[in-house]
């Protein structure tokens, strides 16, 4: 017998575990037939989930700890069983300031974020309104991480706009630049409304972009179902790593159902060749996004920490309090419980100093070792939750 689930979506490239699960048959094989919900907003995921008018959603890595923390609607708890992706966000700027920056000498190289902030506050006086897909995301983090301690930062004004709307908003002159999840910063230059500036792995090298979130209560009530799930989704994210996968993907993504854009623009961020202006200049980011490889789904609990203590701080709450809870929705458990059988790596701890591996490096496994990749943050940071238990 299969069980239907229905799962909530936003069209973006990142979708891509959930889609290559049910086209692929990695669902199938596990007894299930994903319904993909595709939603218009991050708001309407959330609330599709809080009301149980979805089973579980494609979402923003932040979300569910700020439902932790009491920022959002009174909703049953969230939990992020995986971590789906990381990287795949790409900072575009207008047209106008594209423009201004050029007209001071700024490449676009798309690599190099001290060169591009110091361009930018050049190049932009006033406001700087930045479009991000929501005001708990991995982009708006980003951000706020990439101007910290500037001028810039005192001049920034957040502002959310859904993904697929990015290249209006730039058009209009809503924003003056966004943080946005593929292949929506490379549609925005498809259209002639703005360029890339910015790699979001740039800025922090192992950004978690989007997981796979549960209500609390459904992923420990049906244990069976949430299990064969998360199984799915994991075996999709390890066939999207395989090299010669990308290409089958974006056709794939393209489609109707789901992206409905050209192969071409699905295949530049999968394939981390972007094309940054227009006019077509060519930028290689070798792994811009990953969905598996070197422990990128392990839901670290440090992660939540850091993450929980940035919103107590900006929100006035308890960083303590925040951190511990925050910690508590990342269920490394039934990561461990679920994808062990699976074979997947299993760090031998729960958290990590975030920040402090700058190349791929061997780590304890519970069988042995296995490799992380980088995490480090482009200003050295370095975020240490040795204060939480295990």
């Amino acid at each position: 017998m299969t069980d239907r689930l229905r799962l909530g979506y936003l069209p973006l490239t990142d979708a891509a575990p959930l889609i290559i699960a049910q086209e692929l048959g990695f669902a199938a094989e596990e007894g299930l037939a994903l319904e993909l919900v595709r939603v218009g907003s991050w708001a309407q995921s959330r609330d599709l989930l809080g009301t149980g008018g979805i089973d579980a959603a494609h979402m923003l890595v932040p979300m569910p700890i700020a439902q932790s923390l009491g920022l959002g609607p009174a909703y049953p708890d969230f939990d992020l069983l995986m971590v789906l992706s990381q990287g795949g966000q790409a900072i575009a700027v207008s047209s106008a300031l594209e423009a201004r920056l050029r007209d001071r000498g700024h490449g676009f190289d798309f690599s190099d974020p001290w060169a591009a902030r110091t361009a930018l506050a050049a190049a932009h006086s006033g406001q700087l309104r930045v479009g991000v897909p929501f005001p708990f995301s991995t982009q708006a983090e980003l951000v706020r991480h990439w101007l910290d301690g500037t001028d810039l930062a005192r001049r920034l004004t957040i502002h959310t706009v859904p993904p697929p709307q990015m290249a209006d908003a730039l058009a209009a002159k809503e924003i003056d630049a966004c943080c946005v999840g593929e292949p929506w910063a490379s549609f925005a230059v498809e259209q002639s409304r703005g360029a890339l500036l910015l790699a979001g792995r740039a800025i922090w090298a192992a950004a978690p972009e989007k997981g796979l979130v549960m209500t609390r209560d459904r992923a420990e009530t049906q244990p069976d179902q949430t299990g064969r799930l998360m199984r799915a989704l994991w075996r999709a994210g390890r066939w999207l790593d395989q090299p010669d996968a990308r290409g089958t993907a974006a056709e794939i993504l393209s489609r109707p159902d789901y992206l409905n854009l050209s192969p071409e623009l699905c295949e530049r961020g999968l394939l981390g060749r972007l094309h940054v202006t227009a006019s077509g200049e060519l930028r290689h980011y070798p792994e811009f996004i990953r969905f598996h490889a070197q422990g990128a789904t392990f839901p670290w609990r440090s992660i939540a920490a850091m993450l929980g203590a940035r919103m107590a701080q900006r929100h006035d709450l308890d960083p303590n309090q925040a951190m511990t809870r925050a910690a508590g929705c990342f269920r490394t458990d039934l990561y461990r419980r679920h994808l062990r059988e699976a074979g997947a790596d299993l760090p031998g701890s729960s958290a990590k100093i975030e920040g402090a591996i700058a190349a791929p490096t061997a780590v304890a496994a519970e069988q042995g070792q296995m490799i992380l990749g980088p995490d480090a943050f482009f200003d050295g940071h370095v975020f240490d939750m040795a204060s939480l238990t295990r």
